[in-house]
């Protein structure tokens, strides 16, 4: 039996009742209504770079006082409503965990990139975890700072972590990748292998610290968990077949959740979508969030037989809804196992919540 703990937030006075809200909708239950996430509220704001300035775009990254601070400025004055919790999670971006093994990571204005490591087979010797890299002290001290500034405030997460064949498409490049499944799938092999060798470790010691500060497990998605909390994902996979897939990722991915309390694995797309028969037969997997893409795929209604498939197999769903689709989607599914996330000024946001519970 996990135990629970209440946190004691200023501007979120509902946390208990949202918990328990997230807890019945991890097994595909509802107490009164759907979790609900106002996106908007995670939206990092750019406050004139609260009138800083870097050398580098990396130096900017890599001020861990400037993210804490940031993130603090960007929720001042705001009310955090429904399951929209205010979570500080460090990041220096989607491919952090590759960087922990030796990797470099190049920096843009939002998100960062590996350079890749693996560029030929003799340079799996460089892969090395290493506590004392400089990324993941980064992400240590990104995270004891927050802890120092956060109690009363805001809730403190863990960094993104893709272990699996997105660390090793950081390691390798993804194209490049796609060839060596075909001509050295041995060597491919080997380095799944050390891309979760440490996984669990890495987790578990960010847990341990987050846990012993009063914190729950959550990180980029913003849904906690008292116990674990793990966001198993392959980006990768949609340039692949159903057959590699079976041979190089589903094991692995089995792997990676059997230690963890809570999974929601990260669909994105429809290319990584023609796994999700196989994605769904892992039964420690809790919840899909199904990312549908930009452009044509971005209406929600074309996808209500595919996220009622994924209902019928016992998951829950993260799907994310523009406001003006809210009431047809609302007459084609059922509420149960369903998470909202919806864009919406922070004015509206308790009429949007009157009117889902009415569903």
């Amino acid at each position: 039996m996990e135990k629970h703990w209440t946190l004691e937030l200023e501007q979120m006075p509902d946390f208990d009742k949202a918990m328990q809200r997230i807890y019945a909708w991890y097994e595909q239950e509802i107490i009164d209504r759907p979790p609900i996430r106002f996106t908007a509220h995670n939206a990092f704001v750019n406050i004139a770079h609260l009138r800083k300035s870097w050398l580098s775009l990396k130096d900017r990254w890599f001020d861990a006082e400037y993210q804490v601070d940031l993130f603090i400025e960007s929720i001042k004055g705001q009310k955090f409503y429904a399951e929209t919790f205010p979570v500080f999670w460090p990041n220096l971006g989607p491919e952090v965990y590759s960087a922990f093994h030796g990797s470099e990571l190049e920096y843009m204005e939002v998100t960062s990139f590996s350079i890749p490591l693996v560029k030929e087979w003799k340079d799996i010797s460089k892969i090395n975890f290493d506590r004392n890299n400089p990324y993941f002290k980064k992400i240590m001290e990104m995270t004891r700072l927050a802890l120092e500034k956060c109690e009363g405030k805001f809730m403190v997460g863990y960094t993104d972590l893709h272990p699996g064949m997105d660390c090793v498409a950081a390691w390798r490049d993804p194209q490049q990748l796609c060839i060596d499944l075909l001509l050295n799938p041995d060597e491919v092999k080997q380095l799944i292998k050390l891309a979760n060798r440490h996984f669990q470790e890495v987790f578990d010691y960010f847990d341990d610290l987050l846990k012993a500060h009063k914190q729950l497990s959550i990180t980029w998605m913003g849904i906690p968990s008292y116990g674990k909390m793990h966001i198993p994902s392959c980006d990768f996979s949609a340039m692949i077949s159903t057959e590699q897939y079976l041979e190089f990722i589903h094991p692995i991915i089995v792997e990676e959740v059997n230690q963890m309390t809570h999974n929601v694995f990260h669909l994105d797309g429809k290319g990584v979508a023609r796994h999700v028969d196989h994605i769904l037969e892992i039964k420690e997997i809790n919840a899909i969030q199904w990312v549908q893409g930009m452009g044509t795929d971005t209406p929600i209604m074309q996808w209500i037989p595919f996220i009622k498939k994924i209902q019928a197999a016992g998951k829950s769903v993260v799907v994310d809804l523009q406001l003006h689709e809210l009431e047809d989607f609302i007459w084609a599914m059922d509420p149960k196992g369903l998470m909202l996330c919806i864009a919406a000024d922070e004015k509206i946001q308790p009429e949007i919540i009157k009117r889902i519970e009415k569903w």
